[in-house]
């Protein structure tokens, strides 16, 4: 789960990092009581959980003449599909240099990957792109509490020295906080010293328990309905709702999707044993996107008896056209129950994918 920037630069100002002074607020009327502590000029950050929010309008300039007035505007506005139910008002900085400090898990090597580099800010995928070679990369042990002094030399560089500090109390951060993610863009230089301008932690969905986080908030609505179900369920883009059991199968399903230029909206894979109620709610939650056109059920019955799963798409009464194939346990009685109601059924996961494809096309 992202924690969102307010919360990050709590976790980082609790830990010594330096962060600018601000306030959350959840209406412009309580930024009256900060001005005088904001200063002049200061910035009004939406805090929505998304990307990119500074393209997006999401981050503005306000002084303290205008600040109450920019907030209520800043409070209508949507960013990215998002409405802005909080702000955070944030003294100026006055910035000499950014750069860019970020921990994440290198997948290949299993280990925390440390990334820093001295051009730093919005554009940072572009100097990733463009100037791979300006980013300087060290990988720590998990083993390993604190970083090496070595390894902190060859990442600051020719860098404010000041940053060794920031790097070590990051990366205590990334581990403490059970994190996927702990990034500083920009880590800014000013006249009083090194800043985190910008802070995101993401910590690992796993871990939420031992973190004291209840609530999920980056799942949706019909994600979090399918956890307190018990099903592995994931929202896509597309127009073909997958039932699947079994990760293996259910990703092939996937994957012939693509291949043949289909597009999934979502998956679900219901697990082993699945009987005819908790189909039923399989159905229902895929079909409730209302992006979704058609939906394939693709069931090997091996515990899962084909007969409920027959009778769970029957009992789920939805208007979407559902292309079914089952194989395995009582599948020729699940094959009746289905074609006495007209279901579409065919032999294999490679045909049942086209005609969903077709019927989307």
């Amino acid at each position: 789960m992202k924690l969102r920037e307010y919360e990050a630069k709590k976790v980082l100002r609790e830990s010594g990092i330096s962060v600018p002074a601000g306030f959350l607020i959840r209406s412009a009327a309580e930024l009256a009581p900060y001005l005088d502590e904001l200063g002049e000029v200061f910035v009004l950050k939406a805090q929505v959980d998304v990307g990119g929010r500074g393209k997006a309008g999401g981050i503005l300039m306000a002084d303290k003449a205008t600040g109450v007035t920019v907030a209520q505007e800043l409070f209508t506005k949507q960013i990215k599909g998002l409405p802005v139910k909080e702000i955070l008002a944030e003294q100026r900085l006055s910035i000499q240099h950014e750069y860019y400090l970020s921990i994440t898990v290198d997948r290949a090597g299993r280990q925390p990957l440390i990334l820093f580099t001295e051009a730093g800010g919005v554009d940072i995928e572009i100097t990733a792109k463009e100037q791979p070679s300006a980013i300087r990369k060290v990988m720590v042990s998990p083993l390993m509490r604190d970083i090496p002094p070595f390894m902190i030399r060859e990442l600051v560089g020719s860098a404010p020295k000041e940053i060794g500090p920031v790097i070590s109390r990051l990366y205590r951060i990334f581990l403490e906080k059970d994190a996927l993610l702990a990034e500083i863009n920009p880590l800014v230089a000013t006249p009083q010293g090194v800043f985190a301008a910008d802070a995101k932690i993401i910590v690992d969905d796993n871990a939420l328990g031992r973190q004291g986080i209840k609530v999920n908030r980056d799942l949706t609505d019909r994600e979090r309905e399918a956890e307190t179900q018990g099903f592995s369920y994931v929202e896509l883009d597309g127009a073909i709702g997958v039932i699947g059991n079994g990760a293996g199968l259910t990703m092939a399903t996937l994957d012939l999707i693509e291949y043949y230029g289909g597009r999934a909206a979502n998956f679900l894979d219901v697990g082993g044993g699945a009987e005819s109620d908790r189909v039923m709610h399989a159905v229902r939650l895929v079909a409730s996107v209302p992006s979704v056109r058609v939906i394939v059920v693709n069931l090997l019955g091996g515990i899962t008896k084909c007969d409920e799963v027959a009778k769970g798409i029957i009992a789920a009464g939805i208007p979407q056209k559902v292309i079914v194939r089952l194989a395995g346990t009582n599948e020729a009685e699940g094959k009746k129950l289905l074609s006495e109601k007209g279901y579409e059924m065919l032999d294999t996961m490679e045909l049942v994918v086209k005609k969903a494809v077709e019927v989307t096309a």
